[in-house]
């Protein structure tokens, strides 16, 4: 393993259950697990199992190299609103809502997460490759008297699946947000995730995240999960991995995530590149991610060319499905659900198809 590579607070405790710890944006993360005999008559390890075992019981990842912040100080929610589509002003305290950092000409500087704890007090989650790139962003637009300040002495665990709500014991709706008590353990916990699934995102102090992890885990619904499930799973939820599937070259049109843009800002479309994503709403997107269902067993991986059409982003075997699913961008005239595509997979041309998203339903609580 890469000695430059940064470690999460976790990082021994991972070890201990069998964790294959890989690099992934500067940090040595847990990509699957072989685990040992505590955990082995809950799951056998692996991305396969892991992945099954969060849709029909409950995973912990851990996420804790992203980026978390608080950004304090009267008129913090405008001065956000300045920099991204989203209504961020007409968030209610206790709520969070998923949108996205645009730059001049539209493109998507990153995605995060934005949680109003109080009038003046948000709470961002911005991912681990982006975190420095957007936390000076931020910091460089706002007036005096705002400060972001981000957190790193904070873990992130996601726990994932239909057993969540259950072990966790909270009834926040999705997307709400509190500073709730997990297991005697203080902790700022929102109901969301990025596996398609119900569950929570519980932010905690470092110092106190492997006695939180540990408590997790005596309940006998929960196991660890890594990188490999939640990439597997995010993909059948359709959702997008930033530097795969959108970047700064990128804008929300194209991307399918027009629905981040609020109905109040679509009024002035004052913010950065809203001009340059109006006149695609208005009149089209060259380009257009679309689901798509590769013919056969072969996966198709990102990069993958689509022949006279364009490529694809984000790819694999879906465990859920017991078949390739991939998403990609197409010229906006092959975006249609039905529409035959030619992919080139280690050479060979593989028939594919697109197909509506998700590929697995969303089960968030409602």
């Amino acid at each position: 393993m890469d000695q430059s590579l940064k470690t999460i607070p976790l990082d021994a405790w991972h070890r201990k259950f069998g964790a294959r710890m890989v690099p992934f944006a500067g940090y040595a993360m847990p990509v699957q697990y072989d685990f040992t005999d505590a955990m082995a008559d809950r799951c056998r390890g692996g991305v396969l199992a892991e992945h099954l075992h969060c849709r029909g019981q409950a995973a912990l990842f851990d996420v804790s190299h992203m980026g978390q912040a608080m950004l304090v100080g009267p008129g913090a929610a405008a001065a956000l609103e300045r920099l991204v589509p989203g209504d961020i002003l007409g968030l209610k305290p206790g709520r969070q809502r998923y949108t996205l950092l645009t730059n001049g000409t539209g493109g998507i500087i990153d995605d995060l997460m934005v949680a109003k704890l109080a009038e003046d007090r948000l709470f961002l989650v911005v991912n681990a490759s982006r975190k420095d790139v957007d936390f000076a962003h931020i910091a460089a637009a706002l007036p005096a008297g705002i400060v972001l300040r981000p957190l790193p002495d904070r873990a992130l665990l996601a726990l994932q699946g239909p057993a969540a709500a259950e072990i966790v014991a909270s009834a926040l709706p999705f997307m709400g947000v509190a500073e709730i008590e997990i297991s005697g353990i203080r902790c700022l916990v929102s109901r969301s995730g990025y596996t398609g699934e119900d569950g929570f995102e519980i932010s905690v102090p470092a110092d106190d995240a492997e006695a939180l992890a540990d408590r997790l885990l005596q309940h006998a619904a929960v196991v660890p999960a890594g990188l490999g499930a939640r990439d597997s799973l995010r993909l059948e939820a359709g959702l997008c991995l930033y530097g795969n599937d959108i970047d700064e070259t990128t804008t929300p049109i194209e991307a399918g995530l027009t629905w981040t843009i609020g109905k109040r800002r679509k009024t002035t479309w004052d913010f950065p590149g809203g001009s340059a994503i109006r006149d695609q709403l208005d009149n089209g997107a060259p380009r257009l991610r679309v689901g798509i269902k590769p013919d056969g067993r072969a996966p198709a991986r990102s990069s993958t060319e689509i022949v006279d059409a364009g490529t694809i982003t984000s790819g694999g075997f879906s465990p859920t499905l017991n078949a390739p699913i991939a998403m990609g961008y197409v010229r906006r005239e092959l975006a249609e659900d039905g529409a035959a595509l030619t992919l080139m997979v280690r050479g060979k041309a593989l028939p594919a198809t697109v197909v509506p998203m998700p590929f697995v339903p969303h089960r968030y609580a409602r």
